[in-house]
């Protein structure tokens, strides 16, 4: 369809009907009414919602993996192998490692 034509012959309809100065009765109490039925929506709700749906799903796994390494017996290391590691002092070790550079000789003084 041409918009153009469309476009004239609204025009023409509407200056053959020009708008009323009248307003009809309680007509901004039916506006303001029909606003306050439809609220906005209001996004963070949404995500609080899903967010508070998840936490059972989450708690529930969560037991379940505590559930299993605390049932799970570990494997004996067998002693052809290497002796195990401490993970928690090559931790420390790997986050005290900066601290334990001595600092370089200022020549400047």
């Amino acid at each position: 369809m041409n918009l153009e034509n469309l476009h004239s012959k609204l025009v023409r309809v509407e200056r053959a009907n020009p708008p009323s100065d009248q307003v009809p009765y309680a007509f901004e109490r039916r506006i303001m009414a029909r606003l306050k039925a439809h609220p906005l929506a209001d996004q963070w709700a949404f995500w609080a919602r899903a967010l508070w749906r998840a936490t059972a799903p989450c708690i529930a796994i969560v037991l379940l993996l505590c559930a299993w390494s605390w049932l799970n017996p570990p494997a004996p290391a067998p002693s052809t192998m290497a002796p195990a590691v401490d993970v928690a002092q090559d931790l420390e070790n790997t986050l005290l490692a900066a601290a334990d550079q001595e600092l370089p000789a200022d020549s400047s003084r």
